[in-house]
């Protein structure tokens, strides 16, 4: 345990795994700011850790996470424009960290995910829920709008679906919450940590270079045209994987028939 369990965010390190979790049960994981500063701070510390290989995103209690505290929330209401685009900035750059993380994101939901919440879920590049979960993006309600959150969420349930539930702030369940690509898989909530550990398992086996190559991969080549420009980019970056120690490596594993064993360099 690198984190007290007393913590309002918990970090556990161990089998390659970091394993961040929300620990206000009493609060629903509600955040505020000294709890997105704590987030912050971890998710630093594990994306610089070369002990980690995959990070696990979970919370304790009956909730995910019910998004913005209240009290905090209520503070925010008498800060000036100036305050409150500071007091926001905060948390825009602690969900980009997450959504940057050179190493592979494993969200596990339970029970409710609201507002904020989900913008926690959506920056993961995975995400497993229990079929006891609740979504809602549930700004409009209280005159706000997910605006910090939106990129992640367009981009995981895109943009036709968030003109339904942006406006509505209607609640809806796992179900739907896969059928529209927020979550990857619907599971029993009792089944939920076991779902975690098989995607741990495929994430572990992978080569831990080529699983951060990917995911910039992803991140440069999503939405642009197939042009000269990108056909030549991405040739560029398979001729580097091929050529690096850990290209070579798993490829010689694959021939063999063996585990690769993995440079660390």
């Amino acid at each position: 345990m690198t984190t007290p369990p007393e913590s309002t965010v918990v970090l556990k390190i161990g089998g390659g795994i970091g394993r961040i979790t929300l620990n206000r049960p009493d609060r629903h994981n509600a955040f505020d700011d000294a709890v997105i500063a704590e987030l912050a701070h971890i998710l630093d510390r594990v994306a610089a850790d070369p002990a980690v290989r995959v990070v696990v995103l979970a919370a304790n209690g009956k909730s995910f996470s019910a998004g913005g505290d209240l009290g905090w929330i209520k503070r925010t209401a008498t800060y000036s424009v100036a305050e409150n685009e500071a007091d926001a900035l905060v948390l825009a750059e602690m969900l980009s960290k997450l959504n940057t993380m050179p190493k592979p994101t494993v969200a596990l939901v339970q029970g409710g995910a609201y507002g904020g919440g989900v913008g926690l879920v959506a920056a993961c590049d995975m995400a497993v829920a229990a079929d006891n979960s609740v979504f809602c993006l549930s700004e409009v309600k209280l005159g706000l709008i997910p605006s910090v959150i939106s990129p992640y969420v367009l981009a995981a349930m895109g943009s036709r679906a968030a003109r339904r539930y942006f406006l509505t702030a209607e609640r809806f369940d796992a179900t739907e919450a896969h059928r529209l690509g927020l979550v990857h898989e619907v599971v029993p909530a009792d089944d939920l940590a076991a779902a975690g550990d098989r995607l741990t398992d495929y994430l572990l086996a992978a080569g831990p270079a080529a699983i951060a190559k990917a995911k910039n991969l992803i991140a440069h080549v999503a939405g642009k045209p197939i042009d000269a420009e990108l056909r030549l980019e991405t040739a560029r970056r398979i001729a580097g994987a091929r050529a690096s120690a850990e290209g070579r490596e798993g490829i010689a594993a694959f021939l063999e028939r063996r585990k690769p064993d993995w440079p660390t360099d």
